[in-house]
């Protein structure tokens, strides 16, 4: 069995429902660990992963995501939960208000430590910031974020059909390809 450790549920929401659809069954370990300010993803999670190495027993999941808006240089990118918890997506509208690049990208990073070894795994969704927020669903910046050949904001579309283009799906689905290994000729 792994363990997702998050303490986000909207994250285990949709990596569990995208696992199972392949036959994994995880269980979420609801908790925080130490995320450390840096300039990529990947830097984050194998942080983590030294701290959670001696706190978690058996093979575990990690993910951090971020969106990473092109007119302002990346930002907010690694910082994207302080800035949510911040700014809101409100914030994030405010900032872009009058700019005609609205081009971004959601990213995200899974780390699996399975039998001592870690392995990562990215997924990326390109897409655009709507001018206001739309739907209810999701979490984050999902009410702002259109995914490219998309009419709805993530928050706009069901679990199933977010989890079809996402990125935190794109990396799930490198993660399910690497569990399931090498495919026989």
């Amino acid at each position: 069995m792994i363990a997702f450790v998050t303490a986000n549920e909207g994250k285990f929401r949709e990596v569990s429902a995208k696992l199972l659809d392949a036959g994994v069954r995880i269980v979420r370990e609801d908790r925080t660990y130490p995320e450390i300010q840096t300039d990529r993803l990947e830097k984050v999670v194998r942080f983590a992963a030294t701290v959670l190495d001696d706190q978690v027993r058996g093979d575990y999941l990690i993910d951090d995501s971020g969106l990473f808006l092109d007119a302002l240089g990346g930002f907010p990118g690694v910082y994207s939960a302080y800035v949510y918890k911040r700014l809101g997506c409100a914030g994030i509208l405010t900032l872009l208000d009058g700019v005609s690049d609205r081009g971004a990208a959601f990213q995200t990073v899974l780390l699996l430590r399975r039998g001592g070894d870690h392995e990562v795994f990215h997924g990326e969704t390109r897409g655009t910031i709507a001018d206001r927020e739309r739907g209810a669903g999701g979490f984050g910046f999902d009410p702002i974020f259109v995914p490219e050949g998309a009419s709805k904001t993530f928050a706009e579309m069901s679990l199933s059909e977010k989890n079809a283009i996402s990125h935190r799906a794109r990396a799930v689905d490198a993660l399910v390809a690497h569990l399931r290994g090498p495919k026989e000729p």
